[in-house]
Order: C-alpha cells, then sequence, then structure tokens
C-alpha cells in the first residue's frame, strides 16, 4: 500500500488573539509534488476569521470524491470499450448535523457531463459505469459521506 502525505503550516498573525477566538484560520497545505495550496476554515464556519479566497477543508472533501470518482470512471469507462474525450463535474457538498454538537459533509452531489469519441453508452450503461465508478473510488470507500451521481 502507498502512503499519501500533506503538510500544514499555520502561523499566528500581528493582531490575532487565539484565547479569544479572534485570530486567521488562514493556512496552507503542501502536496508532496510540491503544489502549495491556501486553505483556511470555511466562512460558513468561522466567518470574517476565514479566508474566503482560500480552499477549506469540506471543499476539499468534496473535491478529492470528485476528482477520485472521475478518475475511476474514465478507468472503468476504458475497460468497458468506451473513449471519454472531456469530463467535467460540478460537485456539491452539503454538510448537515450527525449528533449533539457534531456536524459532518453528509451528502455530496456529482454533476458529471461528459463527452465521448465514438460510441456512447446508454443510460443504462452509463449509470453501471458510473456505480462502478463509485465502489472501485478510494475516497468514496474511505469516508461514510452518501455519494450520488445526477
Amino acid at each position: 500500500m502507498a502512503t499519501h502525505t500533506a503538510d500544514i503550516r499555520w502561523t499566528l498573525k500581528d493582531g490575532d488573539d487565539v484565547a479569544k477566538g479572534r485570530f486567521s484560520r488562514g493556512h496552507e497545505v503542501r502536496f508532496d509534488g510540491g503544489v502549495t495550496v491556501p486553505a483556511s476554515a470555511s466562512p460558513h464556519v468561522v466567518g470574517k476569521w476565514a479566508v474566503e479566497a482560500a480552499v477549506d477543508p469540506e471543499e476539499m472533501l468534496v473535491a478529492a470524491l470528485s476528482s477520485c470518482h472521475m478518475l475511476s470512471f474514465l478507468h472503468v469507462a476504458r475497460l468497458a470499450g468506451f473513449a471519454v474525450a472531456a469530463y467535467a463535474d460540478h460537485a456539491e457538498g452539503v454538510t448537515g448535523d450527525i449528533a449533539p454538537g457534531r456536524v459532518a459533509v453528509t451528502k455530496v452531489v456529482l454533476h458529471p457531463r461528459i463527452e465521448w469519441t465514438g460510441s456512447a453508452p446508454d443510460k443504462e450503461k452509463l449509470e453501471h459505469l458510473h456505480h462502478q465508478a463509485h465502489d472501485i473510488c478510494f475516497i468514496a470507500n474511505s469516508v461514510t459521506t452518501q455519494v450520488t451521481v445526477e
């Protein structure tokens, strides 16, 4: 099995007061390939202490599910004899209460738009390919979030 890493870095800014909860949640996530992404808590969670231009953990989870599904879909479609020319998705995640004081990303809906080279699968086969992709997606297999494709 493989090991996957991410380095998270946050630094106290001038004027921040951690003891009172008045501090920027802005930080950075550095991945092993060298990409650094500005990150923050969601503005829905911490309001003005968030960095709206940064990616929040909930968005990263939604993106990870969408990306993994796409990569898995490209694989199963290829094995089934279909060639994808383009794949785009507008993924949406919803948070909700799961217990008193506990919130989770409870649902992610994928909205893939696929262009094919050559023949395209019929509706039944397309649904089957999405189901297969979901079953082999490492990220979907790692979460309890409900993931659906529309």
